[in-house]
């Protein structure tokens, strides 16, 4: 057994003591609990105690101590929507966007996700795998402890599950949760232009099952918006993927309202992505589920897209999530702190409101909730402890500063 004792935190903050709490909705958002002059214990993996320093009454017995004086300690970013395996970088079409072209323009003439896709039919697993791992080890310095990588830029049986083993490898190799999800239904390939029926027919008949054998993802995801997945094709993929057990996580209602987030509540998604159309009757639909609404501020920033309604949806009584949406396409960037910092100035969320999004709201969204995302005893210990700063509002503040001083995961200091 190994304990380690963090003492003289200048502030311990996410402290969620019921440890039933899945996550936080509406004005729930805006409250932070938080210790100040704390400590916090970790026996081997797990968080075991917390509290104010003039409760700390021993010393001894620790294998480590770490003096947190002047730092603040919080829990490590949980960022539920990535596409972090690919085969390369798509700057040219950062040009294109530069020129005007649209999101839906580039994809109509072969870019976009299809360009990945070609990309990644001569890509080697190992070579996916290298690039991949130099990118997680890139976002956990930025303080990211748990996260979400989708397939879907293989639209191949081959390729789908080339992504999805390499996902695998991750899994078993790096120390942060990794969740997988199946994202075949991301756009229809150019040789099925003509013939929907038949792509969706082998996402059914020939990948669900094949991934089903060889379990390879936790989730199953469909690109449910204009130019995409109708609601229709989404239905009857959703419905054959219960079949296997894999709950939904839809990306929805980017391009139009879309009818994405309705499907996606009907069928007890886990979250619903992106949002940038949300109106009275999505919000309604929301708010009757345990569907968890993920904003994904770095897909809109890039693509110069209109921004979710964050701030409705937070005063209607949702909750929200915050995720990075990092891909080679509308969102090359994995930094946590960045999208925080996006949350309040372009989304006008609060300090407290963001980190809870990119917390316990973010583990939620990836099915994380009773293990990580808060400061609760018996969650693991993936922390943040920050460089010394002034107090949490500075965290969104310093937007090109990264305010991580060391990460702890599993208990683990790296």
């Amino acid at each position: 057994m190994k304990r380690t004792l963090i003492k003289n935190i200048k502030t311990l903050a996410g402290i969620i003591s019921n440890s039933n709490t899945p996550y936080l909705n509406g004005n729930q958002m805006a409250s932070l609990e938080s210790i100040k002059d704390a400590f916090l214990i970790i026996k081997d993996e797990l968080i075991d105690d917390f509290g104010h320093m003039s409760e700390l009454n021993y010393f001894d017995g620790f294998d480590m101590i770490i003096d947190a004086n002047e730092k603040t300690v919080l829990p490590a970013w949980c960022d539920s929507h990535t596409h972090l395996v690919f085969p390369n970088t798509r700057e040219i079409e950062y040009i294109d966007k530069i020129k005007g072209l649209s999101y839906e323009e580039i994809a109509k003439r072969g870019g976009g996700i299809l360009n990945s896709a070609k990309a990644m039919q001569y890509a080697s697993e190992d070579h996916l795998y290298y690039e991949a791992k130099k990118r997680i080890n890139e976002v956990i310095k930025w303080g990211t402890g748990a996260i979400e990588i989708k397939s879907g830029y293989g639209l191949s049986t081959s390729s789908e599950l080339k992504m999805l083993h390499v996902i695998k490898m991750l899994k078993q190799d790096e120390q942060i949760e990794i969740k997988s999800t199946f994202l075949g239904a991301h756009a229809i390939p150019q040789e099925y232009k003509n013939n929907r029926s038949a792509y969706i027919d082998l996402i059914i008949n020939d990948m669900l099952p094949n991934i089903a054998k060889e379990d390879l993802a936790d989730y199953i995801d469909v690109f449910c918006d204009k130019g995409f997945f109708t609601v229709e094709e989404t239905d009857k993929i959703l419905n054959a993927a219960s079949k296997y057990g894999l709950i939904p996580k839809i990306h929805a209602n980017e391009l139009d309202y879309s009818g994405g987030i309705q499907v996606g509540v009907k069928h007890k998604a886990r979250s619903v992505d992106h949002l940038e159309y949300v109106g009275d009757a999505e919000i309604e639909a929301l708010k009757n589920s345990d569907t968890m609404a993920t904003i994904l501020p770095g897909a809109a920033f890039f693509l110069n897209m209109p921004y979710a309604p964050a701030r409705k949806m937070i005063d209607a009584g949702l909750p929200v999530a915050l995720a990075s949406d990092f891909n080679p396409g509308s969102s090359p960037s994995g930094n946590m702190q960045l999208i925080i910092s996006m949350g309040s100035i372009l989304y006008k969320m609060l300090p407290n409101e963001v980190i809870n999004a990119v917390t316990i709201n973010g583990a939620y969204a990836m099915g994380l909730e009773t293990s990580l995302g808060s400061i609760t005893k018996g969650k693991k210990a993936n922390l943040i402890i920050t460089k010394p700063i002034s107090n949490l509002e500075y965290l969104p503040y310093a937007y090109g500063e990264n305010k991580v001083d060391t990460m702890i995961i599993n208990g683990h200091v790296l």
